[in-house]
């Protein structure tokens, strides 16, 4: 079950994120380099810096020029993220690499990593909804309806372990074959972004 191996090391990523809480810290990833372990805390700790720096750039008192170099900075995570993301994917791609393919396999709208990147992205908001759910100066309303809010995300992790495990199960049996795409994002690229490559004249 790949879902519920990975969601606990993404819990992990975050809880050690937060003992310190600053974007700016460096990352101490406690997996050996190389594993999927040390894999998916990277790609969750990348996750938690950006969720913090979309926090501050909300900031209605921020200084203009700091917005605009958060602004760079998410631009740089997002990158990032996608690369990570691709990544995970070719761990999928060899692990089944010899799966015989049935002739009427059929794709996926989303690849397991993409899936998996869903998940991360979930474990941060069940860690901070829960926050707001017990966060003791807050009025008693806002408390339960928080509480409503993660009931909600709790039941939705429950279903992406599901989906997920049945996706890749089907990748397995090979009724699935996966195909990737590489996301080929456009507005880091000097040859593709029209600001960028017009200032290059």
């Amino acid at each position: 079950m790949f879902a519920e191996f990975a969601f606990p090391i993404f819990e992990q990523s975050i809880k050690t994120y937060h003992i310190i809480d600053d974007v700016y810290q460096p990352v101490v990833n406690p997996f050996e380099k190389g594993t999927i372990e040390y894999l998916l805390f990277a790609k969750n700790w990348v996750d938690t810096v950006q969720w913090h720096y979309e926090d501050i750039v909300r900031d209605p008192n921020i200084d203009p020029v700091a917005a605009l170099d958060l602004k760079r900075k998410i631009d740089a995570s997002n990158q990032v993220r996608t690369d990570m993301v691709e990544y995970i994917d070719s761990y999928f791609l060899d692990k089944y690499k010899d799966v015989q393919v049935k002739p009427n396999a059929k794709i996926n709208t989303e690849s397991p990593a993409w899936a998996i990147d869903r998940l991360s992205i979930l474990a941060l908001k069940i860690y901070h909804m829960n926050e707001e759910a017990t966060r003791a100066e807050a009025t008693a309303e806002h408390r339960a309806k928080c509480q409503e809010k993660l009931n909600v995300l709790l039941d939705q992790k429950n279903d992406m372990f599901t989906s997920i495990s049945q996706l890749i199960e089907d990748i397995e049996a090979g009724d699935k074959y996966m195909k990737v795409y590489k996301q080929m994002k456009m507005y880091n690229d000097e040859e593709l972004n029209p600001v960028l490559y017009q200032n290059k004249k």
